[in-house]
């Protein structure tokens, strides 16, 4: 099993002039719970199955698993998740030594855009770029899981 190491922010200015990679994403979750989330996503024309452990105290990393399963089989698992789901656009900037993954939310999450950037270690120094805002990433509220179950547009 990976770890994943990331960081969240909220987008505070234009980023779209350095963005390289737009792609189009619907998730949903089939279980969402302090422990464990177990999500179904289909980016572009690909479909994945992910399982993430529960976030350490700082909320930057946490055991993830992915694996690529048939777009079909992802969409039958959509209509097993919570009750909306995630649809966003994620933007690839590259900026310095990282590529920042921007998501301009849709549907009931419209007006929320969140940069996420991955790291090497929970440690590592990075550049910030002058769009990013405040970082979210110890707040539950941000975390796609929660957004299935309590849209930002409900906030």
């Amino acid at each position: 099993m990976a770890l994943e190491i990331e960081r969240k922010f909220l987008v505070r200015g234009e980023f779209m002039a350095d963005s390289t990679e737009a792609t189009d994403i619907v998730q949903g979750y089939l279980a969402h719970d302090p422990d464990r989330t177990v999500r179904v996503r289909i980016s572009g024309d690909r479909g994945y199955i992910t399982v993430k452990g529960k976030p350490f105290d700082t909320g930057i990393g946490r055991y993830e698993w992915e694996k690529e399963i048939p777009v079909d089989d992802a969409r039958e698992l959509l209509r097993l998740c919570q009750p909306f789901a995630v649809m966003k656009t994620r933007y690839l900037v590259p900026f310095r030594d990282h590529i920042f993954e921007v998501d301009v939310f849709g549907a009931e999450n419209k007006g929320l855009v969140m940069a996420e950037i991955e790291l090497e270690s929970a440690d590592e120094m990075f550049e910030k770029p002058g769009w990013l805002g405040e970082e979210v990433t110890a707040d539950p509220r941000y975390y796609n899981s929660y957004l299935s179950v309590k849209p930002y547009s409900h906030w």
